[in-house]
């Protein structure tokens, strides 16, 4: 992402955590960085069975500056442990940060790709590790790659991704074409520091569709991920519905847009796209993701839950970013994505409450469901009759004038799919918090849904059906009260299932922990 410039001072450390800590809006079960600022994911990955989440950090204040590489480590996928930071800026190709990357096993080194940033711009770099990766050695040779393609006018350059095809390593590095669009170039290497360029493996165009469009591809490419979903690897012939994905954030002048994602065919040197899909009906609130394949051949995605406050709040609250529960990725019928957190999260659960199955009537009075807290976990089966529509509350104050709304709408028309959304004009008194309602397509066959959602503070993750909608949400008056309503139409509750959550952190956190 681009650098902001922030005239705030920093605080002392122990000043900054409690701030953090002290903030009622902060996610307890999510992922969040000790304090200051976090963006994202990276060298996400399973070694040797631990899993490593690093992250774009900022242990200096709650803004973007100097970033560095934090680093967590999880058995299980929901209770992290910090360790010592794996990257920091020196002199040098990365002086003024260490941004975006990957983590590779390079013949059992375990091997960083990254933006290092000087002189204003972003240039690929490689550190090696030590065994347990909690320590790195950056190479003499960095920035592997001097400079972008000569003779393309590009936007900008960075965030990376690679793997191994045979006996070379193929790397993407993010960027855009002016005046044409997005893309990513490829590159050739036997030793992850030679790269030989090959040539652009897809371009946008930036000129097809409104720049407001929830699925303009932008003017450049930030965080490429290319995998092939389902079975078989990259290069290898495919085998049934197992599509080549190009996942990519749009950027654009500076502004982090959505995700968005390509099916389509990876072969040689080129990727024959064949649709474009929206990743997350949430857009920016799920940004940069990165995914990996883990042991048990999962395919598991992080993505950046950003702020939707001002600077000068998330200065104040010692605190900027989420990241987002890991989703397990897999292929639908149609061809697409479907997301689901990973179940390891459900252990997470207590306090068990449940609705009895009923029929909800359009206009009726709304259902409470005794349920309430801002730390949730809420698992719904519905059947809509057409021309249906239901509105989950959450987050209500006593008073009713906050309240988040979750719509689930079916078109009288059953030829036509759904609708998803997310209603957050009342969600928060504060006048400067982002309200925009979010929203996207949603398949269900005979108005059948399936409904998942997690509620932590001002952290929302919704999965309806497979499909994903995140964002952030800011109540002001501590309210968490549960109901369920049928708008219009009629609803069939098949069940409702709800569970507070445990926080996954004991104890004050540090901001540079230190190796044991």
């Amino acid at each position: 992402m681009t650098e902001l410039t922030h005239p705030f001072a920093t605080v002392p450390q122990e000043e900054l955590v409690a701030r953090a800590e002290a903030d009622p809006l902060r996610p307890r079960f999510h992922f969040v960085s000790p304090a200051g600022w976090l963006n994202d994911p990276n060298g996400v990955s399973q070694w040797d069975g631990t899993y490593h989440l690093f992250y774009q950090y900022n242990p200096e204040g709650a803004f973007h500056h100097r970033i560095q590489w934090g680093h967590a480590t999880s058995t299980d996928l929901v209770s992290w442990e910090d360790q010592p930071v794996a990257l920091e800026p020196s002199a040098g190709p990365d002086a003024e940060g260490c941004w975006s990357g990957v983590l590779v096993n390079d013949g059992g080194t375990p091997t960083l790709v990254y933006s290092g940033r000087s002189n204003d711009r972003e240039l690929p770099c490689v550190a090696v590790g030590s065994a347990d990766l909690m320590s790195w050695t950056k190479d003499p040779k960095n920035p592997v790659i001097a400079a972008p393609p000569v003779g393309v006018d590009i936007t900008a350059y960075r965030d990376h991704c690679v793997w191994r095809e045979g006996s070379v390593w193929r790397q993407l590095v993010g960027s855009g074409i002016r005046h044409r669009g997005g893309t990513a170039f490829l590159y050739e290497s036997e030793d992850l520091r030679s790269w030989n360029y090959v040539g652009p493996l897809v371009i946008g165009d930036a000129s097809q569709g409104d720049p407001s469009d929830t699925d303009w591809t932008g003017t450049m490419w930030e965080c490429v991920d290319l995998f092939r979903a389902g079975t078989g690897s990259l290069g290898s012939a495919p085998a049934g519905n197992s599509p080549d994905v190009l996942v990519f954030s749009a950027w654009d002048d500076g502004e982090t847009r959505h995700p968005l994602y390509w099916t389509g065919r990876y072969a040689g040197d080129a990727f024959e796209p064949e649709a474009l899909h929206r990743l997350d009906y949430g857009g920016r609130f799920f940004y940069a993701p990165q995914s990996f394949q883990d042991e048990a051949g999962r395919r598991i995605m992080f993505g950046w839950m950003q702020e939707g406050r001002s600077d000068a709040a998330m200065v104040e609250a010692g605190w900027s970013g989420v990241m987002s529960l890991p989703r397990v990725t897999t292929v639908g019928q149609d061809g697409t994505l479907e997301f689901a957190p990973v179940p390891e999260i459900d252990k997470l659960r207590n306090n068990h409450a449940s609705v009895p199955a009923q029929v909800l009537v359009g206009h009726g009075t709304p259902l409470d469901t005794g349920v309430s807290g801002n730390q949730l976990d809420l698992e719904l089966e519905l059947q809509l009759a057409p021309g249906g529509e239901l509105r989950l509350g959450i987050l209500a104050s006593p008073d009713g004038a906050e309240e988040t709304v979750i719509v689930l709408d079916r078109p009288a028309d059953e030829t036509l799919d759904g609708t998803l959304r997310l209603d957050r004009t009342r969600s928060s008194l504060d006048p400067l918090v982002d309200v925009e309602d979010k929203s996207g397509p949603l398949p269900m066959a005979e108005g059948r849904v399936r409904l998942r959602v997690l509620v932590d503070r001002s952290a929302v993750e919704i999965f309806a059906n497979g499909k994903p909608l995140t964002a952030r949400i800011y109540p002001t008056l501590g309210g968490g009260k549960v109901s369920l309503a049928a708008s219009e139409g009629s609803v069939r509750l098949i069940s409702f299932d709800a569970w507070s959550m445990a926080g996954i952190f004991e104890g004050t956190r540090s901001l540079l922990p230190e190796g044991k």
